[in-house]
């Protein structure tokens, strides 16, 4: 091969590598953008601007009930292992004992979410009629945990609140990807129902946790 062949060939190769490595960071680019412009590595509870600090305001502002204390068992079984924040008071929630013991209506929903809006006033009127009998536990699914305190203080709801922006709680019940969703838990620990839908007020809450699904009418 002649010394002019050698150096076109040599050009030729160096011409491909860069080609190469060129369509590889594209395809990483696109990647990330499929992903969408807000996606994170690892989900997250809530965001790093969300200290106790700066929450301590909005948590004032929402004055939200104590979350559940530890009932006397181990809780239901897909939901031991998880602990979340209660949003109140930052005070972690171990979810299975926290529910255990007890007939619970989980309402999973999001600051951003319009019909999570709508029906959370529903919710805290349900949960007023109920008394005791029920309790009613709201699941904030996405970390911006300031944004759902506001929410709250803005409707005048102050139920007992989780904060769980890995979405865990609804992962381990096997919750479609909507919201708002309900669940509806039996003293026993058994999912009595998974309403993915939204009330737009207490009597259709009523009507849906049903005696028959493990809560008193």
């Amino acid at each position: 091969m002649s010394g002019a062949a050698r150096w076109t060939a040599a050009v030729l190769v160096v011409l491909v590598a860069l080609g190469y490595a060129f369509w590889q960071e594209l395809g990483d680019d696109g990647a990330d953008t499929a992903a969408g412009p807000g996606a994170t590595a690892q989900a997250r509870d809530h965001r790093d601007a969300d200290t106790p600090e700066a929450l301590a305001g909005p948590r004032a502002d929402a004055d939200l009930a104590p979350c559940p204390a530890a009932g006397p068992g181990a809780g239901p079984e897909a939901l031991r292992g998880i602990s979340v924040e209660c949003a109140g008071d930052g005070s972690v929630v171990d979810v299975a004992r926290a529910v255990d013991g007890r007939t619970v209506v989980l309402n999973l929903w999001a600051y951003w979410c319009g019909p999570c809006a709508d029906e959370l006033p529903a919710m805290a009127e349900y949960q007023r009629r109920m008394g005791s009998q029920v309790t009613v536990l709201t699941v904030h699914q996405d970390e911006n945990e300031t944004a759902a305190l506001l929410r709250l203080a803005e409707l005048g709801v102050h139920l007992p609140t989780l904060q769980d922006g890995r979405r865990l709680i609804a992962a381990a019940l096997r919750v479609p990807n909507v919201m708002p969703a309900t669940v509806v838990l039996r003293s026993d620990g058994s999912v009595a129902e998974i309403l993915p839908r939204s009330f737009a007020t207490a009597d259709e809450i009523a009507e849906a946790v049903s005696p028959g699904m493990g809560v008193p009418g």
